[in-house]
């Protein structure tokens, strides 16, 4: 990257909390990373009481773009793409398709911003629809990156192998898998596991040239089985939702035991290093922001429920997706991959069965 600042659209607007949580998260990311430029999204003047009420004289981190209308959980796809062309949302992702913004990141409505993210900024050559994609922490010290997370709940046999194409090519960029191994998530590891559009999506995956290990169970994600895990959006939505629960679930426990008994206390206190590594890693605010894959721009999704340290977190993963060329480099590697499964399925025979592969070393 040249000294040229890394300028980040961000809806300030969107998330089940919005102002309250946004223009202050992006005020302390700002103060962290003096090499972004903040452009706030959203309606001017909330935007300016937000920034008052943090006590801020300093203008030179953000600019405003303004918006006069925001889209709202409840907003059905329709009504935040044809009737509200105007909104915190819209405005974000055209920043990235003007070249004013290097990236764009929404904690609103997930249908919403991806139809408005797709619709604005189109996908890239060979891919039907975008894909959440993020990266799950795993029993081997690295991560497992996952998709669809939410954006597709119905999907074709089609739509699961190019899901693995960009998930394979996010791994080659970001993880540094020469060949990253790609596991279908199933109910089962045998070949006669599943339904028809997953049985389908396995046979397109055996004969695609991909390096396809296999069916994968639900705990295969946690133990570091595959680099990439696809599935549905409903499944992959469904999974990670229950991963933060239990995440969630421990942490509370783990916190109960410094008001039980005396002895409990100590026991705490004498684990008290290991298990503030244990949370660390597991607490679900430290892996917020997905990347939307499949997109001719750098599109960020943070949860939106998250918190200002949470949403630190997704801008930090926008920050990182520019520094990392992810946008350059996935649109190579899928058009590379791309051109190896077309190669493949010419000269394919019979597809292979087996698990042929193991996961690669990070």
């Amino acid at each position: 990257m040249s000294n040229k600042k890394i300028r980040i659209a961000i809806d300030c607007m969107g998330g089940d909390i919005g102002l309250s949580v946004t223009v202050p998260a992006a005020l302390l990311f700002a103060k962290r990373y003096p090499d972004v430029h903040c452009l706030l999204v959203g309606e001017p003047q909330a935007i300016e009481q937000t920034l008052r009420a943090q006590g801020n004289v300093d203008t030179s981190w953000y600019d405003i773009l303004p918006a006069s209308e925001v889209v709202t959980m409840a907003d059905s796809v329709e009504v935040a793409l044809r009737r509200k062309k105007d909104s915190s949302m819209r405005v974000a992702a055209q920043s990235v398709k003007d070249g004013i913004a290097d990236a764009c990141i929404s904690a609103g409505n997930t249908g919403a911003w991806m139809a408005i993210s797709r619709y604005v900024l189109k996908t890239l050559d060979g891919i039907d629809r975008p894909a959440i994609a993020t990266s799950i922490p795993n029993q081997k010290g690295g991560a497992t990156i996952m998709l669809d997370l939410g954006a597709n709940v119905d999907c074709s046999a089609e739509h699961l192998l190019q899901f693995a194409i960009m998930g394979s090519a996010l791994a080659s960029i970001v993880d540094r898998h020469e060949r990253p191994t790609v596991g279908l998530l199933n109910i089962g590891e045998e070949v006669i596991k599943g339904n028809e559009v997953v049985k389908k999506a396995a046979e397109l995956l055996r004969s695609s040239g991909l390096n396809f290990y296999g069916n994968v169970e639900g705990d295969d994600i946690c133990k570091g089985t595959v680099n990439v895990v696809v599935c549905d959006g409903f499944v992959g939505n469904v999974v990670l939702k229950s991963i933060e629960g239990l995440a969630k679930m421990v942490g509370s426990m783990l916190r109960d035991e410094f008001t039980r008994d005396p002895l409990s206390k100590v026991s705490a206190l004498l684990a008290r290093p290991v298990l503030n590594r244990f949370r660390d890693r597991v607490d679900n605010r430290r892996h917020n922001g997905a990347a939307l894959l499949g997109l001719r721009g750098i599109v960020i999704k943070s949860h939106g429920s998250a918190d200002a340290y949470a949403f630190g977190y997704a801008l930090q993963r926008a920050r990182g997706a520019v520094l990392n060329g992810l946008l350059s480099g996935t649109s190579q590697a899928v058009e590379r991959i791309m051109q190896s499964v077309s190669l493949h399925e010419q000269q394919s025979g019979e597809p292979d069965t087996r698990h042929t592969s193991e996961p690669s070393s990070s």
